[in-house]
């Protein structure tokens, strides 16, 4: 056990320490209580395991100036964040020192302790955010060094209805704002039409994976237009000066769930002052076509009616 002395306090740390190029600390294990001081109050570093849980220490992780940028805890602590009071097992702080992520839960999944496992521990958290009060039970929340909200994670299987310039929009696994609190991306809960520079486009990503709220499918720019849009259920035709058109289709792919099973991969427009982008399918080149000249046109795409059975997604 070696006494190590930071800005916050002395920690006792265990095994190996870590340190930046120029020699600073980098990292440390606590090995037995201690209290650090910190913006948001003391607050006491992990220095157990449990069984299923926490199977080993986390480190307290530093910036190079010193000041601190991971820091689990012991165990749940109610802090003071920008949003409100939240309870935390995990912290991040930016560089200067401000609150970065809150994460209310901070368990280690694996064989023994699942996903469900953890959600079972949730408990719905209330928050001041840019749209207004909003409750549900949340993975993480994180905040601009300026203290205003950057974005909220979602537990799967949460939803909220926000207000979006296109509309109020269900909402699942996240949302992002800009700094100055206008709603920046969401990731729509279920297909949802949209107004675009192309037409109205349904807009729904059946392939978002909700690992934090920062990006989205449905993204806005600064005016509030659609600068990002993910669609299984619309095609997009496009006709160029001299009258040829061009269609674009999401496509299909082999589904997990078996090889007779085919499932739709959403297809992305994005929107430049110049362009539009349309990417049919995550590994197929974009199609960039100048906006100017070229006429857009939408209809609704559904290959589903004509396969019901054969586009049903495996739940893998």
């Amino acid at each position: 056990m070696k006494d190590i002395t930071t800005r916050y306090g002395v920690i006792p740390a265990t095994g190996r320490q870590e340190t930046h190029a120029e020699g600073t600390l980098l990292s440390c294990h606590p090995g037995a209580p201690c209290v650090l001081e910190t913006p948001l109050g003391p607050l006491t570093p992990q220095h157990t395991t449990d069984d299923l849980r926490k199977k080993e220490v986390q480190p307290v992780v530093f910036h190079e100036s010193g000041v601190i940028r991971y820091l689990p805890l012991e165990s749940q602590t109610t802090v003071p964040t920008p949003a409100g009071d939240m309870a935390a097992e995990m912290l991040t702080f930016h560089s200067d020192g401000s609150l970065s992520r809150v994460f209310p839960l901070n368990g280690k999944l694996s064989g023994y302790w699942s996903q469900e496992d953890e959600a079972g521990l949730a408990a719905p958290t209330t928050l001041l955010t840019p749209v207004g009060v909003l409750t549900a039970m949340v993975i993480n929340v994180s905040f601009y060094p300026s203290g205003a909200m950057r974005s909220i994670t979602l537990w799967p299987g949460q939803a909220l209805s926000i207000p979006t310039p296109a509309g109020v929009i269900q909402t699942r696994m996240g949302m992002a704002f800009g700094p100055d609190g206008t709603v920046r991306s969401i990731e729509p809960s279920k297909p949802t039409p949209v107004v675009t520079p192309a037409g109205e486009i349904m807009a729904y990503d059946p392939d978002a994976v909700g690992i934090n709220g920062d990006v989205n499918s449905l993204v806005f720019d600064d005016d509030g237009g659609v600068a990002r849009i993910a669609t299984t259920l619309t095609r997009l035709t496009v006709a160029a000066p001299d009258g040829r058109t061009t269609t674009f289709l999401p496509e299909e792919r082999e589904s997990l769930c078996g090889d007779t099973e085919r499932e739709m991969v959403p297809m992305t427009v994005q929107f430049t002052a110049d362009t539009v982008i349309v990417r049919t399918a995550p590994d197929t080149l974009p199609a960039l076509i100048p906006r100017a000249g070229h006429a857009f046109f939408t209809a609704p795409y559904l290959p589903q009616l004509a396969h019901p059975f054969g586009q049903l997604r495996c739940s893998i």
